[in-house]
């Protein structure tokens, strides 16, 4: 699926994301609730201190997932704050 100009893999179930570094996007009812990245995005989303905001919005969350092979965290957060900011999800910031 793309999100903007970035392809994403998902819907994911989260025992099927790899721990890799990337930009992850929660989509609920077809619409964007959080992006985030992490250098381990597996243990990020496993983690995550907004689950509940999620949670709130979502009975079904949607995970998607942009493994950024050569992008280092400035890459990463580049890459989220476009989506932050076109999408303007209600989780985060």
């Amino acid at each position: 699926m793309h999100i903007l100009r970035y392809l994403f893999k998902g819907p994911l179930d989260i025992v099927n994301i790899e721990n890799r570094s990337g930009v992850y996007v929660i989509i609920c009812n077809s619409k964007v609730i959080d992006v985030g990245e992490s250098k381990e995005i597996k243990t990020r989303l496993e983690d995550h201190d907004r689950k509940d905001c999620w949670k709130k919005l979502c009975i079904e969350i949607h995970y998607y997932v942009h493994y950024t092979i050569n992008a280092q965290k400035s890459g990463r957060m580049e890459i989220e704050q476009e989506i932050r900011e076109f999408y303007k999800p209600p989780c985060g910031e």
